[in-house]
Formats: C-alpha cells, structure tokens, sequence
C-alpha cells in the first residue's frame, strides 16, 4: 500500500457529487449476488461511476473523458462476472477492465479506466477513519497493464484537485482470492472535499487488464472496546477462547443491528484461509469454533493470524495463535 498526499494532482476523476452537499460519509457493502447479470444498468443503479485518462507512452496527459455511469457489460471499464468464486464470493463477481472502446489502444497510448464510487465528507466524519475493503485475484492482466484500487479525496474548490491518494497495487497479486484493506482518515481540511473509492487499472494496444473483485465494503473502523449507549447492542469482537489454541478456538462477537456480517480468519499476507460466517445475523451476541481449518478442508499451518468482523456499523480485528 503506498500514501501520496498532495496538493495537485495531474488528473482528477471529475466527481458528478454536488459541491454544495455535506451529506455524511454512508456505509456501503455489495456482494454483487442481488444484482441482474444482464441488467446494463445494474452497475450505473448502485452508484457506479466511470472515468478515462489517456496519455502518451512517456506518460504526459493528453485528454480525459467521463464521468460516466458504469456500463455492464461491453468493451468498456467493468462487468458482472459469475463462476470466478470461491464458497465466500458467491456466484457473481465483478470484473473491472480497460476501455477497450478507445480507439487510441491502436496508437500504442496508454489507457487509464476508473471505476468507482463517491461521497462527500461532513463535519461529522472528522476523526473517523474510514476503511474500504474488498477481495481480489487476478485476471486476464498482462505486463505490460497495471491496476490498483483506491481511495482518493477531491477538492472541488481547487479544480477538483487530489488532496489524498491511497493505493494497494493489484498489478501482481494472484490468481487465488486475497482481502485487501485501504483506510483513509478524516481531517478537517477535507469537510466538503469529495471522498472515492474504487479501482483502477492503465493498459495499452489492448492488452489484457481484468481484475476481479467482490465483497466490497466501506467502513468506519470501530476500535474495539468503544461503548454504546446502555441496553443496546454494540459491535464487539471479543478475545477467542483459548489463545494461543492447539487444535480449536471459540470466538464469541456481538451485532449491533440486523445486518449482513462477514467473520473470516486471514494469514499475515491478508489472504482468507477461513470464512466463519457470512451471511444475514440479526442484533446480539453469536459464537462460533474455528477449528484450524482453511476453507477447503486442509488444517493451517501454526502462526499468527487475524480473525476480522465486518458488518455495516464497522470492522474489528483480533489476533489468534495457532500452534500445532
């Protein structure tokens, strides 16, 4: 993950969000299992967005394009896939691309495509860090393509400049399924400024670029430990019982609404080796064993690793030693 924080940024995603408006950063969660494959506007109805960059091959901006709601499917940017799943990505997934509609591919140009959400930032999510979250594997990406998701912060009372970058590469991951965290924090120079998130991918003389991403979030990171108001429910993933463990753990957490919640255990790289629960769970305290097993039945090696709760209200993170 890289940090760019900067004053001007060379090429801003133009956001489509009113400048005017502060409402509060919204959670957001999708799965892409509720939405129609062969809707056109199944992407564009979930709030997704579009935007192109193109550049000569020594990288000096020439034009860009957009935005634009998202297209599914087609030539272009991004698509509901299905059948690139494991047990915890479900049936459908979602691709995202080149534009491989831009003629310019043929005159060896380099193409950036986006593809993204966005929201304004309010006073009130000042000193919060927000948290987006997604699983990926490679597709059809060749070198020499890169991709990378994103988090970014636009400031649209300075020509919609970048003020804030946050980057993980996907040029490299692999093929297998892994999860991936960006956390960007609030300060109070970005009230009013415009939050994305989303993925983006540059590629030239139509070269392969696909990344495949599912069970995307966006969060505000919940320390543990935070109190809640007497009588109600709160997020709450509590120390697993016991730890270190041999052979057999019991982790016990709390849901503060009903929601769909997602509890996996990740290796130190941040790939899933075992999804717990993933599913609807209504308020209230929960529990469930891990029994030192990844998701295809094999045991997991001894180490450490992170058991993660995630739900609309935030995300948790506690440590689990395996020995054997």
């Amino acid at each position: 993950m890289s940090l760019r924080t900067m004053a001007v940024f060379a090429v801003a995603l133009v956001s489509l969000a009113p400048a005017a408006s502060h409402a509060s950063l919204a959670s957001y969660s999708q799965d892409f299992e509720s939405l129609v494959q062969t809707d056109p506007a199944a992407l564009q109805n979930d709030g997704w967005l579009v935007y192109g960059n193109v550049y000569t091959p020594a990288h000096v901006f020439i034009y860009g394009y957009g935005a634009f709601p998202a297209p599914n499917p087609g030539g272009g940017f991004c698509a509901i896939d299905a059948g690139q799943g494991g047990v915890p990505q479900g049936a459908q997934q979602l691709s995202v691309y080149n534009d491989y509609n831009n003629l310019d591919h043929a005159n060896n140009r380099l193409i950036e495509a986006n593809v993204f959400r966005e929201q304004t930032i309010s006073a009130a999510d000042v000193g919060k860090t927000w948290v987006f979250t997604f699983d990926a594997k490679l597709g059809n990406l060749v070198s020499p393509s890169t991709a990378f998701a994103f988090v970014k912060t636009l400031d649209p009372n300075a020509g919609f400049a970048t003020t804030h970058f946050v980057t993980s590469d996907m040029t490299t991951i692999p093929t297998s399924w892994g999860t991936f965290p960006i956390q960007l924090s609030i300060f109070p120079s970005m009230v009013g400024q415009i939050a994305q998130f989303g993925f983006s991918n540059t590629a030239t003389a139509y070269a392969g670029s696909g990344v495949f991403y599912d069970n995307l979030s966006w969060l505000p990171l919940v320390p543990t430990g935070v109190t809640d108001a007497p009588g109600r429910e709160r997020l709450e993933l509590r120390t697993a019982a016991p730890n270190p463990f041999l052979t057999s753990t019991r982790i016990e957490y709390s849901i503060a609404r009903a929601s769909v919640a997602d509890l996996s255990v990740f290796d130190i790289t941040g790939r899933r080796v075992a999804t717990l629960f993933h599913g609807p769970a209504e308020p209230g305290s929960h529990s469930v064993v891990w029994r030192g097993r990844s998701d295809n039945g094999q045991s997991a090696p001894s180490g450490v690793y992170q058991c993660v709760l995630q739900t609309v209200d935030g995300r948790q993170v506690r440590k689990l030693v395996l020995g054997r």
